[in-house]
């Protein structure tokens, strides 16, 4: 009777803490950002008149956030993603960089 009451009492433990730790994940997008919309943003960006900010030391990679020295701009209409008013883009070493717009960290770089 101990040893049940013991098994119980660990799973219960366990499931607690996976629940504790799946809310503690930060989450990902999961937006596919397709290899044309690099070409739609930098036309975007052209046309706006939009500078591409060129600093060789800055290298942005997925997770990072940007420095509030980087100008960034709401998605043309042109890139269809689902929840498309959460991103915006920057264009870094005349690169499309996507990032989160509530907290700008680097979700997608293109070439």
């Amino acid at each position: 009777m101990r040893k049940s009451l013991l098994s119980v009492a660990t799973a219960t433990a366990l499931v607690i803490g996976a629940g504790i730790a799946a809310a503690q994940t930060s989450t990902t997008t999961t937006t596919t950002w397709k290899d044309d919309y690099g070409t739609t943003i930098r036309q975007h960006s052209t046309t706006q008149s939009y500078k591409s900010f060129d600093d060789p030391a800055l290298r942005p990679q997925i997770g990072m956030a940007l420095p509030d020295t980087v100008v960034v701009h709401p998605l043309p209409e042109t890139v269809v993603v689902p929840r498309r008013e959460s991103f915006s883009y920057g264009i870094i070493n005349n690169r499309p960089v996507i990032v989160e717009r509530e907290n700008r960290k680097v979700i997608h770089v293109y070439d």
